[in-house]
């Protein structure tokens, strides 16, 4: 019988201890083969062990659980370990992607283990973590849409600060400690990172196809595929292709 494994993301040592303890009492047949104390060391784990399951805190320095989630190429099944609150929960419960509140009760952990049983002794095709995370953006409290959709953006160019439409935007990038925002006048960059960007973009017409890039869909000329399963987007106006991460494949399904 194959050994099952998993990885803990959590940058409070003892939380990680605790659930490893919890796991090892609940799933004694669970390999803990990795522990990472941010973001950036999740990611590096998954993509050299893909291991079977990560336990991924929310919030975390560097990436964020839910950023490392979007960058995931393997048959990696997440398991989100977050303190949000009931309207964010109720996001994970209708896309069926699981998780664990903190502090982590012996009852719920439970029931997150025989469903992880049941969907790997089924080969369930894994939750889609773009969807999910797609409907955390638009979630807001009585369901709608927040009428403070980003409009204009202001970018420095050298010496000059441009007054920039949203929808003048072919993509966004994130570069380093910057976002990178290209227009059909060239690149532009802003200081506000893209996780906090995606919260304010109209998400009917800015994708993310990838953790570090959003597209603007009106620009979207084509979608190519490779025969190893890569997928690109070439952008009207723009001569280098964008990746699309696996996870985000779906969405072009129909394109």
């Amino acid at each position: 019988m194959t050994t099952l494994t998993a990885i803990i993301a959590d940058d409070e040592p003892l939380l990680r201890e605790h659930l490893r303890e919890k796991l090892a009492s609940l799933w004694p047949e669970l390999a803990i083969v990795g522990e990472a104390g941010n973001g950036n060391e999740a990611a590096e784990l998954i993509a050299r062990l893909s291991p079977d399951i990560a336990f991924l805190d929310i919030k975390m320095p560097g990436q964020t659980g839910i950023e490392v989630a979007q960058g995931i190429e393997t048959e990696t099944r997440v398991v989100f370990v977050t303190a949000f609150d009931q309207y964010a929960v109720d996001a994970f419960e209708s896309e069926a992607v699981d998780y664990v509140l903190k502090p982590v009760a012996d009852a719920r952990l439970a029931q997150t283990v025989a469903r992880l049983c049941k969907a790997l002794a089924d080969r369930a095709p894994t939750p889609d973590i773009a969807q999910i995370l797609n409907m955390l953006s638009r979630v807001r409290e009585g369901g709608t849409e927040s009428a403070n959709t980003l409009r204009w953006i202001r970018a420095n160019r050298g010496d000059t600060t441009y007054q920039i439409a949203v929808d003048e935007v072919m993509f966004f990038q994130s570069d380093d400690k910057y976002t990178v925002l290209q227009t059909a006048n060239g690149e532009h960059l802003i200081t506000k990172p893209l996780s906090e960007l995606i919260r304010e973009l109209d998400t009917e017409h800015f994708w993310q196809i990838h953790r570090g890039t959003v597209v603007n869909l009106r620009f979207v000329a084509s979608t190519r595929r490779e025969g190893d399963g890569r997928m690109s987007v070439n952008v009207k106006g723009h001569d280098r292709p964008l990746v699309v991460s696996r996870a985000y494949h779906h969405l072009f399904k129909h394109m």
